[in-house]
């Protein structure tokens, strides 16, 4: 991790008991006193820089793929290890910062079993400041997005944690690759950025896709309409070198400096059990290209078809027309015109 001397985030001693049954909501932005000012701040663009060039610049939380005061997102396909590598960052953050771990996946169990040496029964010991935090099973949990995110809001505020990951947005909402759902439920993580200086990273999960195609955007479940409100955003993607444990990181989007890992400089990593530790070690650098398998010759062909399929079905052509002259089912041209529309529909 870099240090910056002049980066102010909390280091805040003790951890307290948190009661889930007893909190009650905190008030939205629509609930706070408005007074005469209105909803906008309007002043010289010359004293917006002014004032900010007095606060420090963002701190990298981890490899200038998540800095301090930013939204950021990790994606994956299921079973790649974006939980694996976010628990790797929470350790490692927690090392100086009090870090609040949301855990919508893994039981305690499952999570004390993952980090056990299975021979010697060693449990890993994590940071202190490594507060994991799971749902109150006897609480009753709203399915509202904005009641939940207060409820994250607030018990940052209570543990004084302003390092918060939250695994997974799915949990969320189960609608988050709805246009809709995806911008309420980003303009909530905005506002708790804005309103009291968080730094956020949502892990996020891929829609069915080819996993020896590049990663990009539109990897992303809830595509361009969920990915253009991220400050930051970096994916796993599973790597044909060193067998089966092989993962490459990729930085999808970066505002906070140069892109240094995209497709000519992904990061290769080994998924590895170290004692008692799951873990991606950094094993080199290289071109995605050369993390990919190379699609075989039918691969091809089926993704010129589908090309050829799709450009018809642009030209208002009939789907039994299409499937009689190039010798596949109605069923399959339907598929790929809702794959169209979908795509659309998040540009």
């Amino acid at each position: 991790m870099e240090n910056n001397e002049n980066t102010q985030l909390p280091r805040v001693p003790g951890v307290g008991c948190i009661d889930f049954a007893n909190f009650t909501p905190a008030p939205c932005g629509s609930e706070l006193p408005m007074e005469d000012k209105g909803i906008f701040i309007v002043k010289e663009a010359n004293e917006w820089s002014e004032q900010a060039a007095k606060r420090p610049n963002p701190k990298s939380l981890w490899h200038n793929l998540w800095f301090a005061d930013e939204v950021g997102c990790l994606f994956a396909d299921t079973n790649v290890g974006k939980s694996i590598l976010a628990v790797q960052l929470a350790e490692e953050i927690g090392s100086q910062y009090k870090v609040l771990y949301f855990d919508f996946e893994l039981t305690d169990k499952q999570f004390q079993r993952r980090y056990t040496n299975e021979e010697t029964g060693k449990r890993h010991i994590f940071p202190s400041n490594f507060l994991r935090v799971e749902l109150n099973p006897e609480a009753f949990v709203d399915d509202d997005i904005t009641v939940i995110l207060d409820q994250i809001e607030m018990v940052a505020k209570k543990e004084n944690a302003k390092i918060l990951i939250i695994d997974n947005i799915t949990w969320l909402t189960s609608k988050s690759e709805s246009g809709d759902a995806a911008a309420q439920l980003m303009s909530r993580l905005i506002q708790m950025k804005k309103r009291g200086g968080y730094s956020i990273l949502v892990l996020a999960h891929t829609p069915k896709r080819n996993t020896n195609a590049p990663l990009n955007q539109n990897s992303l479940a809830g595509s361009k309409r969920l990915a253009n409100f991220m400050d930051s955003i970096f994916a796993i993607g599973v790597s044909k070198k060193d067998g089966p444990g092989g993962r490459y990181i990729k930085q999808i989007k970066v505002r906070s400096c140069e892109m240094e890992y995209g497709e000519d400089n992904v990061i290769e990593t080994k998924l590895i059990k170290e004692d008692d530790f799951l873990q991606m070690v950094i094993t080199g650098y290289g071109t995605e290209a050369d993390n990919l398998e190379k699609p075989d010759e039918q691969d091809i062909l089926r993704g010129e078809a589908d090309e050829e399929i799709a450009r018809r079905i642009g030209e208002g052509e009939s789907y039994r027309s299409i499937a009689n002259d190039m010798g596949v089912s109605t069923k399959k041209v339907w598929t790929i015109n809702n794959i169209l529309k979908k795509r659309q529909g998040n540009n």
